[in-house]
């Protein structure tokens, strides 16, 4: 935990470099500044240390955008976003063409305040570097607003749904709760459509999603 501390301080203080710099050589106002990472971080969180997990402190990463004259400072955008989207949005800031085999989309509308009537609505995930030095166990799933539903496989089969309106810290597992059958039925579908259109495993998701 020391450690992490450390290096947060010290990126903290790059970054206060960068931008010092930008300012201080006139080009803060035509320069856009992104700031974000790879995979959260456990502190002790889940009993964990590390991460990759699907929970929300490794799932979760940072992500702030100066961009002058277009983003207003200070504001904040709860669209749901992926580091797929990043090169799609640098594209299209370059005024470049976006390859139509890329699977992200570009962020630009969200951050013009204009976010498409079809932007996403869940997030899929997928870890397979098991066994390993890690020993995090392969799993994938998806997360929407709300939920959070994972499937673990390969030597298990395991699948844990997560409210996360009712239990924040996801620490109960609802998968088998008949209060939640239809909105596990939902999930499952928008999986299966999700690992389809990624091309992640088709014949995996068809023969472990359940009925």
């Amino acid at each position: 935990m020391q450690d992490y501390l450390a290096c947060i301080a010290a990126v903290d203080k790059s970054v206060g470099e960068v931008l010092d710099f930008l300012k201080e050589n006139g080009l803060d106002k035509n320069t856009v500044v992104i700031y974000a990472s790879d995979q959260g971080f456990y502190l002790g969180e889940h009993g964990w240390f590390d991460k990759r997990w699907m929970f929300e402190e490794s799932y979760r990463t940072p992500l702030l955008i100066q961009w002058p004259d277009v983003i207003k400072p200070g504001s904040v955008n709860n669209d749901m976003v992926s580091n797929i989207d990043l090169p799609e949005t640098f594209l299209e800031m370059a005024g470049v063409k976006v390859p139509s085999d890329m699977q992200g989309r570009s962020m630009v509308p969200v951050l013009k305040g204009k976010t498409p009537s079809n932007w996403r609505k869940e997030h899929y995930y997928h870890y397979y570097e098991y066994p390993g030095s890690h020993m995090v166990k392969r799993h994938y799933g998806m997360s929407t607003d709300r939920f959070k539903l994972i499937h673990y496989y390969y030597d298990i089969d395991e699948w844990e749904l997560y409210d996360r309106k009712t239990d924040p810290t996801e620490m109960k597992n609802v998968y088998d709760d008949p209060a939640y059958t239809s909105v596990k039925k939902n999930l499952h579908k928008r999986l299966h459509k999700l690992m389809v259109k990624y091309g992640d495993s088709e014949k995996l998701a068809k023969s472990l999603i359940p009925n």
